[in-house]
């Protein structure tokens, strides 16, 4: 029998999800289970869905499900589409591939604007596609706000902005699975039509709820939809019996875990949440400069400005090295959870994530073991990569008078 070896202190969790969930959110959780028309759990459950328009930024209608990001996938496309539709996917990486995987399994036909997985899909060329599309066949765009897979953040407005360039009436359904929480998406005014995301990342929840926001051409799309559904169809949850929410019985500890973080993000203010991802993430950037020097990685976005705030995905360039021991040391010797290579990248790449409920130090831990890694594992470095990071969060607390993080 495989025995692990005794190790003290406390383990770090820096993968792009599920994220650490807060002391404060796993009390709310840790309660009985209550009537389902109890008015404590129908007030929390009320309140959620009328906050989470506010983290969405959206005056349209949110939806929970008991269940995780892909099921909100299927959610949009089962109520937004029908078997023998034609979508268009920008690809951004693992998760705009596997969004498209899930949508032809449900009889829909997809056509890909091909990318290269270091930087998003040209708006032009999404905007090229749908204006070849003469006969409007494409129902939706699927977009991938962050893949966390990449670490590649797409310009919504832009996409948007293309798409009316291009007078097509297709839906904007964008994932925002790794965004939400993390940067200030503007729903209604990015023109998004659906958006999809999820509880364990930026919202700092455990794994289980899968969120859905939509606005009116997309509600009008579901009266055309002939897509087989039942637990996912918007019509139903949308009525005024509140156990129709959910399709039956209410996810009780989950809201009341969502109910908190949501108490935890607008105390904070959702301003000071977005600077603390941005600062939190070029702090990791600059350490993955300083590393880089020695030719042994590099940082996987090449443009700065489409590098994820919550993940940051670093390539390693021996063409021989599994990229996966870096994880896998980083698990098993040094307890800091880090994510790996997905897809093209399995092998090629590892993964820190930095978003929910995470701050300085946190981060300096987990650089300072990747830091140590790379030399166990003899992979080319330059050392300095965590002062770098210090020196970058110093000087914005300096010149901004934050002490927060």
């Amino acid at each position: 029998m495989f025995e692990v070896p005794l190790k003290r202190g406390r383990k770090f969790l820096n993968t792009p999800g599920p994220t650490n969930v807060p002391e404060r959110v796993r009390n709310a959780m840790a309660r009985a289970t209550m009537d389902l028309s109890d008015p404590e759990f129908l007030n929390a459950s009320e309140s959620c869905f009328d906050d989470l328009k506010s983290v969405f930024k959206t005056e349209g209608e949110c939806i929970i499900y008991i269940a995780n990001g892909h099921g909100a996938w299927e959610a949009a496309i089962a109520n937004c589409l029908s078997p023998g539709d034609t979508v268009l996917v920008p690809e951004t990486g693992n998760f705009s591939n596997s969004w498209a995987d899930m949508t032809e399994s449900m009889q829909v036909n997809c056509r890909t604007v091909m990318g290269d997985w270091r930087e998003p899909t040209s708006p032009e060329a999404i905007g090229q596609a749908l204006a070849d599309d003469k006969n409007h066949e494409i129902k939706a765009v699927l977009l991938v706000h962050t893949d966390t897979a990449t670490s590649i953040t797409c310009d919504v407005p832009a996409v948007r902005e293309a798409m009316n360039r291009a007078k097509h009436p297709a839906l904007l359904m964008v994932d925002t699975i790794a965004s939400l929480g993390t940067v200030d998406y503007q729903m209604d005014a990015w023109g998004a039509d659906v958006t999809v995301g999820a509880s364990q990342k930026g919202l700092m929840c455990p794994p289980g709820l899968g969120l859905v926001a939509i606005n009116d051409k997309a509600k009008a799309a579901v009266k055309a939809s002939t897509m087989p559904r039942r637990y996912w169809d918007w019509d139903t949850r949308l009525m005024t019996q509140h156990y129709r929410r959910y399709c039956g019985t209410a996810p009780q500890l989950a809201i009341f875990g969502l109910r908190e973080s949501l108490d935890m993000l607008f105390e904070e203010g959702l301003e000071n949440v977005f600077t603390r991802h941005r600062i939190l993430a070029e702090a990791t950037h600059k350490a993955v400069d300083v590393w880089a020097q020695a030719g042994g990685i590099e940082l996987n976005a090449r443009d700065p400005k489409t590098r994820s705030v919550g993940v940051t995905t670093i390539l390693t360039m021996d063409p021989d090295f599994d990229a996966s021991q870096v994880s896998v040391m980083c698990r098993d010797e040094m307890m800091v959870a880090l994510g790996g290579g997905l897809g093209k990248l399995n092998g090629k790449a590892f993964r820190i994530g930095h978003m929910g409920d995470v701050n300085a130090p946190m981060m300096y831990g987990a650089l300072g073991a990747v830091e140590a890694t790379l030399s166990y594992l003899g992979i080319p470095y330059t050392p300095g990569g965590v002062t770098a990071a210090i020196e970058h969060i110093a000087e914005f607390k300096k010149s901004a008078g934050h002490s927060t993080f």
